[in-house]
């Protein structure tokens, strides 16, 4: 037991890397009051666990129904992250929102942005989900095991939440300017990463 609650622990911090998500968090939510910002934080930590907690649940057994393979989610996941690199890149998410000034378009607007990127692929990214469903399998059905692995990832991503909720301190040092320069740059290890993704799921799917 002690031995799989080490070997979880371990696989999911490393996984999802709390302190990694930091710097992406503050690029994508750059343009956000403090306010938005704590809001985008819970609702996007929320949901990576919902995410999370559903496919060690009942995950092996819905891709199977389904015929969607662990590779397939990479690809999608690298996929849909180039999209959000790419804006970040070229600086046309700040001109999205400032076009959607209406209250009701901001409030849309953060909902979306905590469930794409943040919640997903960033914390329940193909790599969490995939470290989920295998964990989730070596319990062998394990009430006890289960459980821990739940809280474990409770835990975990509740850690993701606390840097993200003392990330506001660091982007008002950044400053407009700051904030400008660490959005372009962390855009184009997004898009590696997005690339990465990709170039994984395809050597997954036909190894060589």
């Amino acid at each position: 037991m002690l031995d799989y609650v080490f070997s979880a622990a371990v696989t999911m911090l490393v996984v999802i890397d709390p302190i990694g998500l930091a710097p992406l968090f503050l690029a994508v939510t750059h343009d956000l009051s403090p306010a938005e910002r704590r809001l985008v934080a819970w609702r996007s930590s929320a949901i990576a666990l919902a995410i999370l907690v559903f496919f060690g649940l009942v995950g092996a057994p819905l891709l199977h129904a389904l015929g969607i393979t662990l590779p397939a989610f990479r690809i999608a996941g690298g996929l849909l992250l180039f999209t959000i690199s790419f804006e970040m890149v070229f600086g046309r998410r700040t001109e999205r929102t400032i076009d959607s000034s209406a209250a009701t378009a901001r409030e849309q607007a953060l909902r979306m942005m905590a469930v794409f990127p943040l919640a997903i692929p960033l914390m329940a990214g193909p790599g969490a989900i995939t470290a989920m469903l295998l964990l989730a399998g070596e319990a062998h059905g394990d009430p006890a095991r289960l459980a821990a692995l739940f809280v474990i990832t409770l835990l975990v991503i509740a850690s993701c939440l606390l840097v993200y909720l003392a990330a506001g301190g660091v982007n008002r040092l950044l400053g407009v300017t700051g904030n400008a320069i660490l959005s372009r740059l962390l855009g184009v290890v997004l898009t590696a990463l997005a690339v990465q993704f990709v170039i994984d799921g395809i050597r997954a799917a036909f190894p060589s």
